[in-house]
């Protein structure tokens, strides 16, 4: 047994725990964590301009498509030296974490609100960053100082000359050794943009774009009113009542809490809310998002009950009232505290109530001074009631002929021997075939297979009688226990992981997108409570002497090649399916949690994962050619 001594504690300094643990600070090393780089620098100068110092930002996504300059008109990082470290604040902020002047709410006008209370997002970005380069403007000086891996790599320098200019300009290159990939993804930047200056009307926010050789100024007026209108429009929702309820109160705790929030219902048959505090994204929503409902569903229950407009025999529930909303909620405050360094979700309890009791009244006063526009609400609240009701009659027949048959469980079904749904995991796997290999090599105990024929329905568009009609997905429906659509229950999933295994092909690629679509339409809260997994197995076997290294994708088959002496005799083998895999070598691979690799399914941008699934997988063709005409010059070749 290895001795395990205080000599074996290791004690990172500085950035050196950013570097070795980058996950912890930005989520992880994918796209994703890669464009909260942009992100991290982005709200620093919204900071800016929320507070009033800033009128203008300007994101530079430079020509080789890797470097992001980050521009604002605000008051420019301080310059001076800091008595205690005796180094300047621009060296704090870019080298140390938690130093930042965001976290007193002090009452000397600096921040009165802010999305980056953690002082850790500049570091951690200097930390990722191969160089980072940062020119300051204040008090008629121009400074520059420059960095690489966290480190300075120049004294703060002053250039001559004097300046009438104020602001900061941030100038980085994700670090190659950090980042598979350091290209950053135009269209999501863009986005980004656009969501600041809805977020923060008057404010001029530009992307200069030299990739695509174009520049955008994004300038919204109307604010978070307009944006409501954009996502309608993304999402082709008709609207049931033209004008949208508005609501903006400045002083709405004892705080002076800001809660500014739009919606309106559209015949859409679900739930869209985007949420934010202090601009920051909060796609798990959160204290603010719960005070919204709540808010909401009092409200209007009492508008009902009032004017006793519920039919008799129906019974309206909260997600009745919620159905076809389409809403976009904005709170400022001036201690917000997130959960985690990405700030996805709010957890300041206090500002439930505040939006809660903040909503509730002019909610109702709205309703009661627009009649008519109550009355279409109140029957398309009732109508999701209804149907709603049709719905579970539907899925509990469906519960009862599973019940009654001889087997409660799809006969093709694995199941694993556990009573602790917590050790439990389902594999949804492609054919027969693979099954049978699936069945051999698991773990019996924790591991359920569940094998698919074929390629199953394209449910994008299909309704729920067709979904169930279907056997493949009925049986899958049936294997997981947890119901479908509004009758789904989270506590009776069967299941703690669910995972997707497919071939490593383009054949395997399209069951997978397809079983995502069935997922994402009819079960959407196993993504939002992070049970869905995508597995990934091996495409490539390559044989070194005794050695043996597995790739994933051709990328991953050149990295390992090219870091492999000249000498060594190679071997390279290609699996066609996972079904002529091994079931020990399915096992190690691809089975195993002590060495497998799995992807888990997450949402960062409601907005536009709808917008490409309705064009990949909707009914419209054009949408599916266009997307492959503007990104077939990206495509070295295609697997056929």
């Amino acid at each position: 047994m290895p001795t395990y001594t205080a000599d074996n504690l290791t004690v990172l300094q500085g950035l050196e725990a950013v570097r070795k643990r980058p996950g912890m600070y930005i989520g992880g090393v994918n796209a994703a964590g890669l464009h909260h780089m942009a992100w991290e620098i982005l709200d620093n100068s919204v900071d800016e301009a929320m507070n009033g110092f800033a009128k203008s930002i300007t994101l530079t996504l430079h020509a080789d498509g890797q470097t992001i300059t980050v521009e604002d008109d605000g008051r420019g990082i301080p310059v001076d030296k800091n008595k205690k470290s005796g180094k300047t604040g621009l060296e704090l902020v870019l080298t140390e974490l938690h130093a930042g002047g965001k976290f007193e709410n002090d009452g000397s006008g600096n921040y009165s609100t802010s999305g980056g209370l953690h002082g850790v997002g500049a570091s951690v970005v200097n930390a990722l960053s191969k160089t980072l380069t940062a020119v300051v403007r204040r008090e008629g000086s121009e400074y520059k100082m420059g960095f690489a891996k966290g480190k300075p790599t120049s004294k703060l320098l002053k250039k001559k000359g004097a300046t009438r200019a104020t602001g900061t300009a941030i100038t980085f290159v994700p670090d190659a050794t950090i980042f598979p990939k350091t290209h950053f993804n135009p269209d999501t930047l863009r986005a980004r943009l656009e969501t600041v200056s809805f977020l923060h009307k008057g404010v001029r926010v530009t992307f200069d774009d030299q990739v695509g050789k174009t520049k955008t100024v994004f300038q919204h007026d109307n604010g978070i009113a307009d944006y409501l209108e954009q996502v309608q429009k993304e999402r082709k929702a008709a609207p049931i009542h033209a004008t949208a309820f508005y609501l903006d109160k400045p002083d709405a705790g004892p705080q002076k809490e800001r809660v500014e929030l739009v919606f309106r219902w559209t015949e859409s048959t679900d739930e869209h809310v985007r949420s934010y505090v202090n601009g920051i994204t909060t796609s798990m929503g959160g204290a603010h998002e719960n005070g919204f409902r709540a808010g909401l569903t009092k409200a209007v229950r009492n508008y009902i009950d009032t004017h006793k407009l519920t039919p008799r025999g129906v019974k309206i529930t909260h997600e009745d009232i919620r159905e076809g909303l389409v809403a976009i909620l904005s709170v400022f405050i001036p201690d917000p505290q997130f959960q985690g360094q990405t700030k996805e979700r709010l957890n300041n309890s206090e500002v439930q109530g505040i939006v809660d009791n903040t909503l509730r009244a002019p909610l109702e006063q709205w309703l009661n001074s627009n009649a008519s526009v109550a009355e279409g609400i109140v029957a398309r609240i009732v109508a999701a009631s209804r149907a709603r009701a049709a719905s579970r009659a539907a899925s509990a027949s469906v519960s009862r002929k599973s019940a009654t048959s001889r087997l409660t469980l799809p006969g093709k079904l694995s199941d694993c021997s556990t009573k602790n749904r917590a050790d439990s995991e389902l594999f949804i796997v492609e054919g027969d075939s693979a099954g049978g290999s699936a069945k051999q090599g698991r773990d019996r105990v924790t591991q359920a297979i569940l094998p698919l024929r074929g390629k199953v329905l394209n449910t994008e568009t299909a309704g729920l009688k067709k979904v169930m009609d279907n056997k493949e997905l009925s049986d899958l429906v049936t294997a997981l226990g947890c119901g479908i659509g509004p009758a789904f229950d989270l506590e009776k999933l069967r299941y703690q992981r669910v995972v997707l295994l497919a071939d490593a092909d383009s054949d395997g690629h399209h069951i997978t997108t397809l079983l995502l679509t069935f997922f994402y339409r009819h079960l959407p809260k196993l993504i939002s409570e992070q049970r869905l997994f995508i597995a990934v197995p091996p495409l490539f076997r390559v044989d070194v002497g005794k050695e043996t290294h597995w790739a994933a994708t051709d990328e991953d088959r050149v990295r390992i090649l090219q870091g492999l002496p000249e000498n060594k005799k190679v071997e390279v083998t290609r699996f066609k399916g996972l079904g002529e895999m091994m079931p020990k070598t399915l096992w190690e691979t691809t089975l195993d949690p002590a060495t497998r690799r799995m992807l888990r399914v997450e949402i960062n941008d409601q907005l536009e994962t709808d917008r490409v699934m309705s064009d990949l997988m909707g009914k419209d063709p054009s949408a599916r050619f266009r997307f492959i005409m503007e990104r077939a010059e990206d495509a070295d070749e295609v697997d056929v």
